[in-house]
């Protein structure tokens, strides 16, 4: 049996993940077999031991363990109801949490609207926002999504579907980052920057 045959399976997995290409994947696999006892092994344990550990959250996608779900951010009754946000990964909801700027509910869409990919309405969890806030008492809907060309025709898709229920949306104010000056800023973002000013 070659190498080929013998890692390719174990090539395809890893390529799978996002940011790792077909060759980034076979140096992983190789390094994964030149080291069993400090890269190998371990990690098979740690893989394992997160499928029986851990899992998302049956109401707004985050991760949680298995034996807690809704997971502790659904069931703080400290938290506001009438506020959702709505991101594309649960790692944007670990992200928005670290801020401490954000005190509602979260829902993950597991990615955004992507023709090319075939991702449509149906391969995210479009349904189950639009159940969620039908049927709670959500008065506003954050869109915390990124701002590429799928992230803003994402938001608009949504916008429109959650105007009909209606509901107030909103998305995230974008501008420069703290501690940059203009002159290292993009033409986009400066100018949404603008767009998005306040009062001093």
């Amino acid at each position: 049996m070659s190498s080929q045959e013998l890692l390719g399976p174990l090539i395809t997995a890893l390529g799978r993940l996002p940011g790792i290409g077909r060759r980034s994947a076979e140096r992983m696999a190789i390094r994964l077999i030149r080291e069993p006892d400090r890269l190998l092994r371990p990690l098979a344990g740690v893989l394992q031991e997160a499928d029986q550990r851990a899992c998302l959250c049956d109401l707004c996608g985050s991760v949680t363990a298995r034996d807690v779900t809704p997971c502790r951010l659904c069931r703080d009754p400290g938290r506001d109801d009438t506020l959702l946000c709505v991101v594309e990964d649960p790692s944007d909801i670990a992200m928005i949490e670290r801020s401490g700027g954000f005190r509602g509910r979260y829902h993950a869409l597991m990615g955004k609207l992507s023709p090319m990919r075939g991702d449509g309405p149906l391969e995210l969890r479009v349904e189950s926002l639009l159940k969620r806030v039908a049927e709670g008492h959500v008065g506003e809907v954050v869109l915390a999504l990124s701002t590429d060309v799928e992230g803003d025709s994402t938001a608009a898709f949504l916008a429109e579907k959650l105007h009909a229920l209606g509901v107030g949306v909103s998305r995230l104010a974008f501008g420069l980052p703290a501690g940059s000056g203009i002159g290292y800023s993009d033409p986009v973002t400066l100018a949404r920057a603008i767009k998005g000013r306040q009062e001093a």
